[in-house]
């Protein structure tokens, strides 16, 4: 056992970093792909040839792809990713302030979706085919119907400036008050929560009553355990590993897929850095940012293959 989780952990390390090896010259060739001069690219048309020769000596341009590359990789090592042409900080500072924005924000969008869904999905499976069923089921198919941008408008209208029990935008700082910063985030995160868990909701459902037809759980109830105790002690588990999943790759998508909220709601985040440095064509800027999210995505799918083992200790003997 020891060994299966030694060559288990092995195998999913050496698929993790070549998977992030892999990411990073996919996201450099895109930015050397670029038609013309990237420094060209990022200065506009308007700008003269001794301007762009400059900007292209200080971003390396003229040096070998190859040695570019190694540089680049070298830079998001040590955290040295330049300095933003359009905002002229380091992209890394200008990363980790957008970073404080944004990271709570899918944490707790991610908090609410999984509050919700499980306590929906078992719920909604635990009554299979009556009225709590049949609502819950209807419930999620609007809420996956509804785009996350117009709910947040929705929000906007009722909470902001009808109740005007939250802002209709902005973000105060963590500095200036957390519970202040707390607040800004609460109606971004319902708007994106919503979505993901009407979807996590019906995975839920659907993964508890396929474990809840197993011959295990037939046995479980012949021994004289009520349906709370079988659903509890052994269902749940067995049934997590499909919904584990989706959780996995909820949050990734929460991580990247900010941008039109986070505009919304004028938070200053990830999502609105990246959409900001496109408009301004800070190449820098969106490859770094770019790079994090995609080592984001590979991290986390890298974390939930470890729960995998915890979970269903099975998997990792099945993956040795």
């Amino acid at each position: 056992m020891i060994l299966a989780m030694g060559i288990f952990l092995i195998k999913r390390f050496a698929t993790f970093v070549a998977t992030l090896l892999a990411a990073s010259v996919l996201v450099f060739a895109v930015q050397g792909a670029l038609p013309g001069n990237a420094a060209q690219v990022m200065l506009g048309e308007s700008a003269t040839p001794e301007v762009v020769a400059a900007l292209s000596r200080k971003l390396g341009l003229d040096q070998p792809a190859v040695v570019r590359y190694g540089h680049w990789v070298r830079g998001l090592l040590t955290g040295d990713l330049g300095t933003s042409v359009s905002y002229d900080v380091p992209v890394a500072q200008l990363i980790g302030e957008r970073l404080a924005v944004t990271a709570p924000l899918a944490l707790l969008a991610m908090a609410l979706t999984t509050v919700l869904a499980l306590t929906l999905g078992i719920y909604a499976a635990s009554r299979h085919n009556k009225l709590g069923d049949v609502g819950v089921m209807t419930l999620s198919q609007i809420g996956i119907a509804i785009p996350n941008f117009w709910f947040a408008i929705l929000l906007i209208l009722v909470f902001a400036v009808k109740l005007q029990w939250f802002s209709a935008g902005g973000f105060p700082g963590w500095d200036e008050s957390a519970w202040a910063a707390l607040k800004a985030l609460i109606l971004p995160a319902v708007a994106l929560a919503v979505v993901q868990a009407a979807i996590l909701a019906r995975i839920t459902r659907s993964a508890v009553l396929d474990v809840l037809r197993e011959d295990f759980v037939r046995t479980a109830r012949a021994k004289g355990l009520n349906r709370r105790q079988v659903l509890w002690r052994h269902v749940l588990r067995n049934a997590f590993v499909p919904v584990l999943t989706v959780m996995g790759l909820q949050f990734a998508s929460l991580l990247t897929g900010t941008v039109v909220v986070e505009n919304v709601f004028s938070l200053p985040g990830l999502g609105r850095l990246i959409f900001q440095a496109i408009s301004n064509r800070d190449i820098l800027v969106v490859q770094s940012v770019v790079m994090l999210l995609a080592a984001a995505v590979i991290v986390i799918n890298f974390v939930v293959d470890m729960l995998y083992a915890v979970i269903d200790p099975r998997l990792k003997v099945h993956s040795a």
